[in-house]
């Protein structure tokens, strides 16, 4: 089966979700106050020390990051193992588990020593994880053209909100990075039909991503609730390495769903 894509109007949904999401992005910035980065934002509820390691199991639950990241990668970059097919995805794929990799030594290093130099180093692989996912799925659903273009485009703002952060002690433009592309992707999802099967994982992942960021916000009550052996920190990091296991998962099993009209697969 053949999907003929009318080229005037996806293009039309195109511009009006891009449209859309800078309009959100601006008035979201015009109606929220600053949030700067308070001492407060290094304090977790389990900084207890083990063996000379601060901070040590908001640390060591860093590490199943570098596990799934470069196993990951080295399975992206074989080209045989995942069903990908585009040499667009390729590229976002393998930049995204190199992302998570990097979250493994950028975590790990912010929490050995929490203060506003190192935050920068927890947030920025992640950003670039989320950056590259996003195109990975705009690549499927909307094409490759458009998918690299938002890569490149996403990581240059990723970069400039860093930077913003850092010049004018504001976390909002960090912040969109993670509420993106938890509307986003539904959004979209909603919009264009997959090209492969078992698309259901990518709802999979955003929900266990949202169930980590409640594990986060809950981190003192978890921690009192399972009797001071583990916070909710330490949780979000171990729940949020199960995001891109959902996903590898996801390409380990798709196939093509639903070819479109000018779109030969070709292996990379």
């Amino acid at each position: 089966m053949v999907w003929v894509q009318h080229h005037f109007p996806i293009r039309g949904r195109r511009t009006r979700l891009s449209g859309g999401a800078l309009i959100c992005w601006v008035f979201f910035m015009l109606v929220t106050p600053k949030i700067p980065l308070s001492p407060r934002h290094h304090v977790f509820a389990d900084m207890r020390n083990f063996l000379g390691v601060p901070s040590t199991l908001n640390v060591i639950t860093n590490f199943p990051f570098l596990i799934v990241g470069v196993l990951g990668l080295v399975l992206c970059l074989q080209g045989s193992f995942f069903d990908i097919s585009l040499r667009g995805e390729v590229w976002g794929w393998a930049l995204f588990y190199a992302g998570i990799a990097a979250v493994a030594f950028g975590s790990a290093y912010y929490h050995l020593k929490p203060d506003d130099n190192r935050a920068l180093w927890d947030r920025l692989p992640m950003m670039i994880a989320f950056t590259s996912l996003f195109s990975s799925f705009t690549v499927e659903r909307m094409g490759a053209r458009i998918g690299l273009t938002f890569l490149f485009v996403l990581l240059l703002i990723a970069f400039i909100s860093i930077a913003y952060e850092r010049t004018f002690n504001d976390l909002r433009l960090s912040m969109m990075f993670q509420i993106v592309p938890c509307i986003s992707i539904p959004l979209v999802a909603f919009m264009y039909p997959p090209k492969y099967t078992h698309s259901r994982y990518w709802l999979w992942a955003a929900g266990v991503y949202l169930f980590a960021k409640f594990e986060a916000v809950a981190d003192r009550k978890i921690y009192k609730a399972t009797h001071y052996i583990i916070s909710g920190h330490s949780l979000e990091h171990l729940c949020l390495v199960m995001v891109p296991v959902l996903l590898s998962m996801m390409l380990m099993f798709r196939s093509i769903k639903i070819p479109r009209l000018g779109e030969l697969k070709e292996r990379p």
